[in-house]
Parts: structure tokens; sequence; C-alpha cells
């Protein structure tokens, strides 16, 4: 297997060589003054050109080292994380059935449109990002509107991690008691995202994957734990108020907002084309997203029914709160990898996408020269701090995972793949025989995600907006505990 790795590897790095080498002579000055620039203090007797090409090989070489089960792990980094946390709380108000369907179709949903997300890449190998996607829809505007959103997106979600981050340490040292600022505990979760998005190589992150996973499932198992023993003994299992249907009165905002929660769970597919472009045998991504979609339901499903069966209608987001003081503090404890852990990596992805776009036909894209990691550090810095502001403008975690679900992650995950699936790999006439299923399938996608995106901003907006109404929530940048 790893000698059938270095013999493709090498391949790429010889039509990478080559297609530099065919670059036009104009290009070829430009670029040459700044690679000789960059890197002459490497070896003074080299040419220009063979240091661009020094350069642009160990370049390809480094970030072209993902296999499928490295990219299962990598996809598990950015999944799984957050929106287990929040599922409990989405059962308490959709109801046992209906929390259930939800959770498995939407999953389900989610691991074909991600198979769709595949195959654009085989066919369209070049599109490194979702962005590129983008432009093979409808050129320029495409690329840049959802460049745009890509980009929104990931900062969201590294913000919610900031946040989530916050809320964990808050509770870690209980700041009701010791008057502790949570601006300081926001603080420190932004450094440590920010430290541990400096490895610009998902490979290298893959290695973190590990922990990241064990961490998830032990804080879940703890809380799932903790809180079936609570409910076995006061006030029993069989008295636990849980209901299969939907609470009463139920808004329609709190009922989007809970579907919306869901959806963030199974947003993996906004990174896959990035994850997919390191891949030195991309074709076998279905492996990773089957594997990854499988884990995700179960996880998801098991999480949410059983936390919210113990613990009842009372049960909170995210989920670790509902454990108990003591047993809470234990599992945000072992929460902590997880949560920067999988933050962390969506800020590389961001980074990667505008680091690589900015520095597109220059070797500093690569990150292995000094220019090359001066930007990309101050770029990491940038979007840290950019996180960290969201994370105390919206500081309330349904909330705030509903807005990324509804804006972002509703195009992303469900009504974008069918657009593709139409205008980029579709073969023959879409109610041909062999189209049919497909169709039906991309249809019922793209109609979810349309609902979701208009149905979900409106509950966000109107749920904020009583929040503050109420008081329920302190102003932002505030010292107040959350959470």
């Amino acid at each position: 297997m790893s000698g059938a790795t270095e013999k493709h590897d090498g391949a790429v790095l010889d039509r990478s060589i080559s297609k530099k080498q065919a670059d036009s002579s104009q290009d070829n000055s430009v670029m040459g003054n700044e690679i000789y620039g960059e890197i002459a203090e490497y070896d003074d007797n080299v040419s220009r050109a063979d240091l661009e090409k020094q350069k642009t090989a160990q370049g390809e070489a480094h970030f072209n080292r993902l296999g499928w089960k490295r990219l299962t792990i990598i996809l598990i980094v950015e999944a799984i994380a957050l929106g287990s946390l929040s599922l409990p709380k989405a059962f308490a108000t959709l109801g046992m059935v209906a929390g259930t369907i939800v959770s498995v179709g939407l999953g389900l949903l989610a691991i074909y449109t991600s198979d769709v997300v595949g195959q654009v890449k085989i066919k369209f190998p070049e599109a490194a990002h979702y962005a590129d996607a983008g432009r093979l829809i409808a050129g320029r505007f495409g690329y840049e509107v959802i460049g745009a959103m890509f980009v929104l997106q990931l900062v969201f979600l590294v913000g919610s991690h900031c946040l989530t981050g916050t809320i964990a340490f808050g509770n870690i040292v209980d700041i009701t008691k010791t008057g502790t600022c949570s601006l300081v505990f926001g603080g420190v979760s932004a450094i440590i995202l920010l430290i541990l998005a400096i490895p610009p190589s998902f490979a290298e992150v893959a290695i973190l994957g590990y922990i990241d996973f064990v961490s998830i499932v032990l804080a879940i198992g703890i809380t799932i734990i903790a809180t079936g023993v609570q409910a076995s003994k006061s006030p029993g299992l069989h008295n636990v108020a849980w209901s299969a249907w939907p609470k009463e009165d139920l808004s329609f905002a709190d009922a989007f907002i809970s579907v919306t929660n869901i959806v963030f769970a199974y947003s993996f597919s906004i990174c896959q084309f990035s994850f997919m472009d390191e891949m030195h045998t991309p074709k076998d991504y279905k492996k990773s997203i089957w594997a990854l979609g499988l884990i995700e339901i179960s996880i998801y499903s098991l999480t949410g029914a059983l936390i919210y069966a113990f613990v009842g209608p009372d049960v909170k987001s995210p989920a670790l709160l509902s454990a108990g003081d003591t047993i809470s503090r234990i599992a945000f404890g072992v929460a902590l990898p997880v949560i920067f852990i999988s933050g962390s990596i969506n800020t590389t992805v961001v980074g990667r996408y505008i680091h690589g776009r900015v520095y597109k036909n220059s070797v500093t894209r690569y990150i292995n020269t000094p220019k090359g990691w001066g930007t990309w550090l101050a770029l990491v810095f940038i979007i840290t701090v950019i996180a960290f502001i969201i994370a105390e403008s919206i500081p309330f975690f349904s909330d705030l995972l509903s807005i990324s679900s509804s804006l972002f992650v509703s195009g992303f995950t469900y009504y974008f793949p069918p657009i593709m699936w139409v205008m980029l790999i579709k073969e023959g006439p879409v109610w041909a025989p062999h189209n049919r299923v497909k169709a039906v399938l991309n249809l019922f996608a793209f109609i979810v995600g349309i609902v979701v995106l208009v149905g979900g901003t409106y509950s966000s907006i109107v749920d904020i907006m009583q929040n503050y109404r109420n008081g329920s929530i302190g102003g932002v940048f505030s010292c107040k505990p959350i959470g």
C-alpha cells in the first residue's frame, strides 16, 4: 500500500513540476523574483527554476498524504462535536418519535448529498474547495457567492467552538462562585483554537483526530451514564416526563430551531472538497462518508434519545450541562479536546481557502517559506479574532447553531448538491430510468435545504429577539456566566 502511495505521489509531483515548467516566460519572471527572494537562503548555488521546483515538490508532497481512513478521522474531527451536544434539547422539543425520524432521515440524506459532492470532485479534480464548485455552476458569480458563504460558515463554526469552550471553562471553574469574567475564558478558548490551527496540513490534524473521537465519545458516555443513574434514583426512570410527541404549545420558531440544530450536526460536506484535495486516492471517499455518516447517525440518535429519556423536557443545550454540577465539570473537562481540535480544523480549512486564493500563482501557497509561514500565521490570527467576536456577540448556543445552519449548512449539505448533480454530473435526461431515484432524492434534498434556509432563518431571528427582550441572556461581551 505504501509503495502504491509513493508511486502516486511521485506522479503528482512530476505533473506539477511539468506544469510549472510549461508556464509562460512572463509568469516565470514574476514568480522567479518572488520565489528567489523567499527561499534563496536555502541554497545560494541553486538556480531560481530549481528553487521553484524544489519548494513546489515539497509542497505537493506535504499536501497530498490523506488516505480514506485518515479522511474518515478528519471528517469526524470536523463533524462530531457541537452537533451531538445540541441533540437532546432538540429531541425534547420535537418529541422522541419526530426527533429520531429527523435525526436518522437527515443523516441518510446528508450521506447521499456528500456522495454527490464526492462525484463532482472526482469529475472535476481542480475543485479544491466548495467555492470552486460554485464557479463550475455559475462562473465567477457562483465562485464569489459560495466562497463568501464558505468563509462565513466556517468562521461561524469556529465561533461556535469558542463559545462552547467558554461555557466549558465556566462550568469547570464555576464562575458563579469565583466571579471570574466569562470574557477571560472566551479569550483563553480563542488562544487555544489559534494554536491548534497553526499546522496547515489536514494529514497532521488527522493525528489529533483519534484524541478528538475518544474525547467526544467519553464525554457523551459520561453524560448518558450520569443522567441515567440520576434518573433511576429520583424520580425513577418510569417517572421521567419524556414524550414521544412534540411538547405542548410548540411554536414554529422553537420547532425550526430544533430542526436546524439537527441539520447543523450533519454539516460535514462543506469541507469535503478541501479534504479530498489532499487525498492520494480520491475515489476512496465513499468509504469515508459512509463510515462517518453511519457513526454520526448512531451517536446522534442514541445521544439525543437516551439523554432526553433520562432528563426529560428540562434537558439543557449543550447536553453536558444536564449531568449535574460535579459530573458536568468532569464531562466538560473530558470534552475539551474535541471542543478545540474540532474547532481548529475549521480555521485551517477556511485559512487554506483564503491563503491559496491570495497566493494562487506563488510558491507562498505551500506554506513552506518564511513569507508563507508569516502570512499563514497572520491569517489564522485574524480568523480567530473574528470568531471570538461572533461568539461574544451571540452568546447563546442553540441560536448560534441555528443561524449557521439556516444560512449556510442548508445550502452546503442540502440544496447545493442537487444543483451540482443536475448541472455537472447527471447523465442523460432527468427522468430517464437510471436517473429517476436520484432525481427524487435530489429534489427532496433541495426542498429540505430551501425550507431550512427560509424557516430556520426566520425562527432564529425571532428567538434571538425574544431572548434579548426577556433578559434571559446577557449583553454582548458580557462577564455574565454563559450556559
